[in-house]
């Protein structure tokens, strides 16, 4: 991949349609039957903007399936940005080669071949590419019970429009996978690590007018699953397919971290942390580092590096892992939002701060630029990055 002369790290431009987006990087659903998202993102104080984003809206040509992420760079943009291009292929890849393994694994496995791919880069480049970044990563996906998804193989082809009947869950439940997992109320439950400027804010708000309000969330009764199994494929004029699964389906959240770049659920008001902080000043982090050979001085690996993890950073690779902290999280009816950003964010404002101060409002790009000018207003020294996704009740079949 070839970069250019600026030092900024470049995000692919956010680009809108009415529904269809075809599984392009960085293309926004206005009208999206699932969820709604809004990017906002500033250099800050900093000389230069080493953060960089993505998203793909119905990954995979599964309506309702979203991916998202925001790296956050440093000692140079090239980690970030290459990411920012790359880190949802390989994560494509890895699902279609390994459809059956467990998305935490699937995660973990992507997670290290672009760090792998990253350490080449570095080589490859003689040392004059030897930036990192921090990493946080949401996966919607869209399932059925057992946790697979069986309604690919058996929908049928439509080449008529059709409304998505994905699912929505009204049963609170979070199953574990390789990482930790919220438990029924909530709250984090320990499990076990995976093994695994101006211009900015002025060119993604011109991507976004075009975007309507989300509708809010309310409560709705307990009312059974239809039982109906069948997924529907739409093939639109481009040829392109894109499936429909069966309003049976489950909706849950994967979040995978390297880093201090973190993920906030809104669930029913309160906020759960779906990420893991991976800092020089955790005691478990510093154990594993001094184990391997390492120091941390003043909360700084080897009195350099201020996080544990992160994706490049070739030449701390030892001691500098790039295996993600996951969660497994089934989304319910009071799974409002999800808030993803970077330390740039997080330094000034407290997980339930953050949900509090836009829980109330709908247009998810205006809940992300007001997070970012919260953060700017209270002086954060570092880029901010802010992504909102928020999640809308989808119809069931009767």
């Amino acid at each position: 991949m070839s970069f250019s002369d600026s030092p900024n790290a470049r995000s692919k431009s956010i680009t809108a349609a009415d529904l269809e987006t075809y599984g392009i990087l960085n293309r926004t659903s206005t009208n999206h039957p699932s969820f709604s998202l809004g990017v906002s993102e500033d250099k800050g104080s900093r000389r230069t903007m080493e953060d960089a984003h993505s998203f793909v809206v119905d990954f995979d040509s599964i309506r309702g399936q979203g991916f998202f992420a925001i790296f956050d760079g440093h000692a140079g943009k090239h980690a970030a940005e290459w990411c920012g291009q790359h880190f949802h292929e390989y994560l494509l890849d890895a699902l279609r080669k390994t459809p059956d393994t467990p998305i935490p694994d699937t995660l973990n496995a992507t997670f290290h071949n672009v760090d792998a791919s990253l350490s080449r880069m570095c080589e490859e480049s003689d040392g004059k590419i030897h930036s990192g970044c921090t990493a946080v990563t949401a996966f919607l996906r869209i399932e059925d019970d057992e946790g697979h998804q069986s309604f690919i193989n058996d929908a049928p082809t439509s080449s008529a429009p059709n409304s998505a009947g994905s699912e929505n869950d009204d049963v609170i439940s979070n199953k574990s996978g390789s990482g930790d997992s919220l438990s029924i109320n909530g709250e984090l439950k320990q499990g076990r690590e995976s093994k695994s400027s101006k211009s900015n804010r002025s060119r993604i708000r011109s991507a976004f007018k075009s975007f309507g309000s989300s509708p809010g969330k309310t409560p709705s009764p307990t009312t059974p699953r239809s039982s109906s199994p069948t997924a529907t494929r739409k093939v639109s004029s481009e040829g392109v397919t894109i499936i429909i699964p069966p309003s049976s389906s489950r909706r849950v959240l994967y979040c995978a971290n390297a880093g201090d770049a973190r993920g906030v659920l809104c669930r029913n008001g309160k906020a759960v942390r779906l990420t893991y902080d991976h800092k020089g000043s955790d005691r478990q982090e510093a154990k594993r580092i001094t184990d391997a050979g390492g120091f941390v001085l003043s909360g700084r690996v080897n009195g350099v590096l201020a996080v544990t993890r992160s994706l490049g950073d070739s030449s701390m690779k030892e001691f500098v892992v790039g295996a993600p902290y996951t969660t497994e999280t089934e989304l319910c009816d009071e799974d409002e939002f999800l808030i993803l950003a970077c330390d740039g964010l997080w330094d000034v404002i407290s997980d339930q701060q953050s949900v509090e101060l836009v829980r109330e409002i709908q247009d998810t790009q205006e809940a992300s630029a007001k997070l970012l000018k919260h953060a700017l207003s209270h002086h954060t020294t570092d880029n901010v990055t802010v992504i909102v996704i928020r999640f809308k009740q989808s119809s069931r079949n009767s």
